[in-house]
């Protein structure tokens, strides 16, 4: 069965649907009435041009009635599309428009109708994840105070009121106002706006906090975070682990020490019934050997604990390069600042005499250990190497205090140069080289203009 004419007409009967065929059909029904009745009057009186003068005086206005109705549609359209953006513009996505209409107006209808539907949709799930952000944030731990331009406390959760007034809302206070009220060590540590642990009497009891502050823009405007972490119970929880650390290292080594001690202590004794003197002195080597690496493990962890503070100074770079020279073989991979550096010179050139012996004993040949010295927004110490790098599980823990992974390591070497160049108000990074090898970042404040 041929469907060809059923789809033609079908098709067609569509067409005449749409706004365009409305227009179309008006048009030509305009058309053939205004062929009748001219006509008509061309037949009665005889003269076309007349005909044609009173044709279009008749139809002028039923045609312009007939054009203001058909366009009335589309009118009630813009009004009906200038409120709902409106609405949208307001934040208010409930509006829609009711329309039967099978043409272009309607389905530009149902196109706004459907973009409403997904604009509620989609505030409804934003507003249920800012629910639960805020329910997340006003129940953490952490203190966290945010201020506006005006230094104008704009949000505080829980935590920060608790902390910060007492269990009362801060909102709309002066940041200053609310530091007031603060113990003195919180507040100075809070209006230095640096990140750092600050030690407060509380309760009869020292809370140690960290605090840091986070700059950013919100709605156009910079806004400022205060974060406040109560970090007692899980310092002392490291602490009890550090200790813990600490006392295995030291057993080993003591039984690594005493134990040969005691086996050639007592071939002495042997030696010396015997009166074999020459052996004896061998072993009274023995014993001094292993005295004085025990003493050297004791001098290390003692040295870790007595670090005094910085003394920086002006430092002219050439000179000091040239003192590393002397007790390490490097690279200088390029050439070194004209401006001095500011920092403690004994205290730095023992880190990186450190890290420059590390890189030596990683298997990296002589001539790829390089030192690089840059002078921009900070100091910048870069030592790399092409030896066998780190894995990742160990990078992690590589600056943690007596944490090692060589056979007669302390693992007090790396944790010093952290706890100097910390010392300094720097940072020390590690990180794995394309290609092989590891490369070690120490990064120093500017030095003073």
């Amino acid at each position: 069965m041929n469907l060809t004419p059923f789809r033609i007409a079908y098709a067609w009967r569509m067409r005449t649907f749409t706004l365009e065929g409305k227009l179309a059909a008006l048009l030509f029904a305009a058309a053939v009435l205004a062929a009748l009745l001219a006509g008509a009057i061309g037949a009665r009186w005889g003269d076309g041009w007349l005909a044609a003068t009173i044709t279009i005086a008749l139809l002028a206005l039923p045609l312009v009635w007939m054009a203001r109705l058909a366009i009335a549609p589309v009118r009630r359209l813009l009004r009906a599309l200038s409120g709902s953006v409106a609405s949208y513009r307001d934040g208010d996505y409930s509006l829609s428009l009711a329309s039967r209409r099978r043409d272009e107006i309607g389905a530009l209808i149902q196109a706004h109708n459907a973009l409403g539907q997904a604009l509620r949709g989609q505030r409804q799930n934003l507003v249920q994840r800012e629910l639960l952000l805020d329910t997340v944030m006003q129940h953490t731990p952490t203190a966290l105070l945010l201020v506006d331009p005006h230094q104008r406390v704009v949000y505080a959760n829980l935590a920060a009121r608790h902390l910060l007034n007492d269990g009362k809302s801060p909102l709309g206070l002066e940041f200053a106002e609310v530091l007031r009220g603060c113990p003195a060590e919180l507040r100075r540590a809070l209006a230095d706006g640096l990140d750092s642990l600050a030690s407060v009497p509380m309760d009869g009891s020292e809370e140690i906090f960290h605090l840091s502050r986070r700059d950013f823009r919100l709605q156009g405007r910079p806004h400022r975070l205060y974060l406040v972490q109560r970090m007692t119970r899980e310092l002392s929880r490291q602490e009890v682990a550090a200790w813990k650390r600490v006392i295995r290292v030291i057993s080993h080594e003591l039984n690594n020490s005493l134990a040969p001690i005691s086996s050639l202590a007592h071939s002495g004794i042997e030696l010396a019934r015997r009166g074999d003197m020459e052996k004896l002195r061998s072993v009274f080597d023995g014993i001094g050997e292993r005295a004085r690496h025990l003493h050297d493990f004791i001098a290390g962890y003692a040295n870790f604990a007595r670090l005094p503070a910085p003394r920086c100074t002006n430092v002219a770079w050439a000179p000091f390069v040239e003192g590393l020279r002397q007790h390490a073989t490097f690279i200088l991979k390029e050439s070194v600042p004209e401006r001095d550096g500011w920092f403690d010179p004994a205290q730095i050139e023992q880190v990186l005499l450190n890290l420059l012996k590390n890189a030596r004993e990683s298997g990296s040949p002589g001539e790829a250990i390089e030192l690089c010295i840059e002078m921009g927004a900070d100091q910048r110490i870069e030592v790399d190497d092409r030896g066998t790098g780190m894995h990742e599980s160990v990078l992690a823990q590589a600056l943690l205090p007596f944490y090692s992974t060589k056979r007669s390591g302390t693992g007090l070497g790396l944790a010093l140069a952290r706890e100097i160049v910390e010392a300094h108000g720097g940072r020390i990074t590690l990180a794995n080289r394309d290609g092989g090898g590891l490369r070690v970042v120490l990064i120093l404040p500017r030095p003073p203009a």
